[in-house]
């Protein structure tokens, strides 16, 4: 779970730190645009395709052996919330599941990534309020790697990982992005 963790909260500090040295509006703008895209993807697409993953094993528990057009439906209806009216996702789409084929040999894997980046947001919003504080306990975290639950290995953190609260704080930097990307300083 915590596996990503060094590398996505540094990727996010390059990151703010490469914002920082583009003076160009638009230049700002696609790099903000770029990482939000990813971020997207890490996350809301991979709680997607986690839903995805969940409905067809509990499915396959529940009715036996499914064809390939119920994984066809759940596909779109597991998808189709990430995109909303944004995007018309075809008949044809629903066979797109088959590429990944960590669903079949690796259930249960994709959720990890989405808890990965969400984390890294969080405990950066707790970097930008705790400032050289968080330091020291950041780099404790990363030293003891696996050796405890990721719930216990936060607790230095105060972070209850079922607290809303933490997570919103995640999300948060998401939108100051989203502000920063349309320039808008009042939001940030």
């Amino acid at each position: 779970m915590l596996a990503e963790t060094a590398s996505v909260f540094a990727e996010l500090l390059v990151f703010k730190a490469q914002v920082a040295l583009i003076a160009a509006p638009e230049a700002r703008r696609a790099f903000i645009c770029q990482k939000l895209e990813s971020i997207f993807a890490t996350v809301f697409r991979q709680v997607a395709m986690n839903r995805f993953e969940a409905a067809m094993h509990n499915s396959r528990r529940q009715q036996g052996e499914l064809s390939a057009e119920q994984l066809a439906h759940l596909w779109l209806t597991t998808q189709k919330p990430m995109f909303g009216d944004t995007v018309t996702l075809r008949d044809d789409y629903g066979m797109w599941w088959s590429y990944i084929a960590h669903f079949l040999g690796t259930p249960g894997y994709v959720y990890s990534y989405a808890f990965g980046e969400l984390l890294v947001l969080a405990l950066y919003a707790r970097y930008l309020e705790e400032g050289d504080g968080f330091v020291d306990r950041y780099l404790r975290l990363l030293k003891a790697g696996g050796s405890a639950s990721p719930y216990e290995l936060l607790q230095p953190f105060g972070v209850d990982l079922n607290d809303t609260a933490f997570w919103r704080g995640g999300l948060e930097v998401i939108d100051q992005m989203l502000a920063e990307g349309a320039g808008d300083e009042k939001r940030q």
